[in-house]
């Protein structure tokens, strides 16, 4: 763990959002969007030798390593939360594992209020449903008592990568955590699906998020760049270019 701009641990705040890339990168749309829009602060890099190897420009033009960043980002409301977000997530379980137990640790110790974990799943076109899905009974009873429909059949197949590890091992760590899962045809930046999710975040948790199809449009560019693998300098031989959804991308 690297920190940056003088922060030495987590801040507390009643949110953290976490997203990594998955399916349509439907919660990461959501979370770089909110650091884009709203000129996040990174407080923290999350190293682990387990990321791929694979170095990125920063927005500065300067070479970064393979990392989960943090950032902290002021809402319109004035609201403080914190989020979570990767171009890339630990290619071996054990090395998932432990990025999860320390990000979970780190957020109870700060005093995070609640994780919310986005995510996208994969449905047939004209399926536009958002999933809440919750790790304890606790969870569960919170989300209802504030009017959520906590799903208890989908995903029927579980949630795979660092969204499923957080999701689940939150529980284990006494940290308040939900799953939010936005239903997408799978493109491999479905923006509409994130502004789906938007939507549904402003008006379930009473959350301002200040961002707007365009906004995600926005996002959606820079990630579609990315995650064009012609585009990767020196790209290991070894790697199948014919599989962009390879275990290097789940969530």
């Amino acid at each position: 763990m690297t920190w940056h701009n003088g922060a030495e641990e987590l801040p507390e705040s009643d949110w953290l959002f976490h997203a990594v890339p998955g399916v349509g990168n439907v919660g990461k749309l959501v979370v770089d969007s909110l650091v884009n829009k709203h000129d996040g602060k990174l407080i923290g890099r999350i190293l682990h030798p387990d990321l791929p190897p694979h170095a990125t420009l920063d927005s500065d033009g300067l070479l970064t390593p393979p990392c989960l960043e943090i950032h902290t980002v002021t809402l319109p409301s004035s609201q403080s939360v914190v989020t979570l977000s990767s171009n890339f997530q630990p290619l071996s379980p054990a090395g998932q594992y432990e990025v999860a137990s320390f990000l979970l640790q780190a957020s109870k110790d700060a005093g995070i209020g609640r994780l919310l974990i986005l995510a996208g799943l994969l449905a047939e076109p004209g399926s536009e449903t958002v999933h809440v899905v919750c790790p304890s009974k606790e969870d569960s009873e919170a989300m209802e008592k504030i009017g959520l429909e906590v799903s208890n059949e989908h995903p029927s197949a579980g949630i795979i990568g660092m969204t499923g590890l957080v999701s689940s091992l939150a529980p284990t760590f006494g940290q308040a955590a939900t799953c939010v899962i936005a239903e997408t045809v799978g493109t491999s930046v479905d923006t509409v699906a994130a502004d789906r999710m938007v939507a549904f975040l402003n008006d379930s948790f009473e959350l301002n998020l200040g961002l707007e199809l365009d906004n995600t449009k926005e996002t959606a560019e820079k990630l579609r760049a990315f995650f064009d693998l012609d585009e990767i300098a020196e790209l290991p031989p070894e790697y199948d270019k014919s599989e962009p959804d390879s275990q290097a991308f789940y969530a």
